[in-house]
């Protein structure tokens, strides 16, 4: 999508550092589905564009601890903001928009309580993400890169929790309508799975 210079250095920084390089697909996809929801509202793009390419950078390698014990702790929001309060101004974001990015990072896990449109936009665009077969693709890439997967085992009762809990969490109607589809997928996806593992699945 054309747009201000700042725009093409928030892509080309992400694209650069987004490391494993399969993490990368989250941003654009998150701002796309994030448009999506937000059409027929009034919000400001730029915010939302600079949350959704900004929001992730404190869990990407180089950025976040390498020691295990650390990571196992980690809260990359707060490095996030840090970074992007220093990198946005510096490559032309407004200054007067950027207390909004940082409102819309800071709230946009499941468990946060947005107040800014942007800010409920982005937090339910990311939690769609974690629903259907992407949100399945994304969960399974970390198997035996990520301590906290080290198999397929303890992949499925993540998305088995990702079914139950946070369809209930989406605020708007129009994140909740696109949700129907992607849960449906996840759990046939979980019910094949169990069907043809069973108790074997490793």
């Amino acid at each position: 999508m054309p747009g201000p210079d700042w725009r093409k250095s928030v892509i080309e920084y992400i694209r650069a550092e987004a490391r494993p390089v399969d993490k990368f697909g989250h941003q654009p996809r998150l701002y796309a589905l994030a448009s999506r929801i937000g059409r027929g509202r009034r919000f400001d793009d730029d915010v939302l564009f600079a949350a959704a390419w900004m929001h992730d950078l404190g869990v990407f390698l180089g950025h976040r601890p390498s020691d295990p014990d650390e990571l196992a702790c980690w809260d990359h929001v707060p490095y996030t903001i840090a970074r992007t309060r220093e990198l946005l101004p510096a490559w032309g974001f407004p200054a007067a928009k950027l207390d909004a990015v940082v409102s819309a990072i800071a709230t946009h896990q499941p468990q946060n309580d947005p107040i800014e449109t942007e800010a409920t936009i982005l937090r339910d665009a990311d939690i769609l993400e974690q629903l259907g077969a992407l949100g399945a693709l994304r969960a399974f890439a970390k198997v035996g890169r990520d301590t906290r997967y080290p198999t397929f085992s303890s992949v499925v009762p993540v998305l088995q929790r990702a079914v139950d809990e946070l369809p209930p969490k989406l605020r708007l109607k129009s994140a909740r309508l696109l949700a129907t589809k992607r849960v449906k997928h996840l759990k046939s996806l979980i019910a094949a799975i169990n069907a043809e593992a069973g108790q074997l699945l490793h």
